[in-house]
């Protein structure tokens, strides 16, 4: 959906809008509790630029690029004056049947390139800066699974924003103008039942995903008796308008672990967009009737971030030091 005004929206955003690359890591971590700690990542946040200048300039053709989300008690834990205003910790969701858990992070480096060597060296200078300030929470490796496809099978981002209507649906705008041209980041880790799903006729899966499996196509579910997972995840208001995320989701795996997965990873120019629609998923609408994908994939992860604008994470990293300095 088209934001009112938000020509006026800085375009100097991080990355958020950088093509769907074949490559990325996404990487968790808590910061911790001491001044120096807390120093040290925010001086490593102001020099990101210069690190993926550092990597990427290897090879240009890499599309090297690294996105910053800063959790709400880190944000806090700065001495931040302001924060984004819809910004607080991922709510556990607790449905009949299935549950979104929250769980800890302070910092999430969204880390992407054409080329896997080039996420790793960025990822390991990234971790030999930030040394012993933070714990690593969570790490995947993601990879683009041929023509974009999760391990389910299916075509996965098609209904995401392209041209204009990717920063209107993913950057904040005039309704915040301290933090515009900034996102709100939501990550779930979820964990796939290949088995029981394999088990499952094709017809059957097409049901529950929305959409043909072999040519993507999408399905009129309007007068089922259950809800696709397509139909749960689309969010209008009380006048119909229809409001998108940008989802950047990577399959994952370990075959010989017998593990198999999908990072989803959403930006949003509102929080409550992906709250509404992760509520739709777990409790049902109508109530009960829960998103039946959930019967198959199991979420291990839920964590909230944003990530500003390049020009406000500077200033942000620049108050955070100043304020810790005068706290030493």
């Amino acid at each position: 959906m088209s934001g009112k005004n938000w020509d006026r929206v800085p375009i100097d955003a991080q990355s958020v809008d950088a093509p769907l690359s074949s490559s990325a890591v996404f990487l968790v971590v808590t910061v911790g509790g001491d001044q120096a700690a807390l120093s040290k990542a925010a001086s490593v946040l102001g020099e990101l630029d210069d690190l993926v200048k550092n990597v990427g300039f290897r090879d240009l053709s890499g599309r090297l690029s690294c996105i910053a989300g800063i959790g709400r008690d880190l944000w806090d834990r700065l001495g931040l004056d302001r924060r984004p205003q819809e910004l607080k910790p991922f709510a556990p969701i607790k449905g009949s049947v299935h549950t979104a858990p929250s769980t800890a992070g302070d910092l999430l480096f969204h880390i992407r390139a054409e080329r896997a060597d080039m996420c790793f060296e960025f990822e390991r200078m990234l971790l030999d800066n930030l040394g012993a300030s933070v714990t690593v929470v969570d790490e995947v490796e993601g990879f683009r699974y041929f023509d974009a496809r999760d391990l389910l099978g299916f075509v996965d981002g098609t209904a995401n924003p392209t041209g204009l209507d990717l920063p209107a649906a993913a950057l904040v705008g005039d309704e915040d103008g301290d933090f515009a041209g900034g996102s709100y980041v939501v990550v779930q880790k979820y964990l796939h039942d290949m088995n029981a799903w394999k088990e499952t006729p094709t017809h059957l899966q097409e049901e529950i995903i929305g959409r043909t499996k072999i040519d993507n196509i999408e399905i009129d579910d309007d007068d089922a008796p259950r809800k696709s997972h397509k139909s749960l995840a689309t969010i209008t208001d009380a006048d119909g308008n229809e409001f998108d995320i940008l989802r950047d989701n990577m399959p994952f795996g370990r075959p010989g672990k017998q593990e198999f997965g999908t990072y989803f990873i959403g930006y949003s120019r509102y929080l409550w967009v992906i709250e509404k629609m992760l509520q739709r998923m777990y409790i049902g609408d109508p109530p009960g009737a829960y998103d039946r994908l959930l019967d198959f994939s199991t979420p291990h992860t839920g964590t909230t971030f944003f990530a500003p604008a390049r020009p406000t994470l500077q200033k942000l990293v620049e108050a955070a030091q100043e304020k810790l300095a005068v706290d030493r």
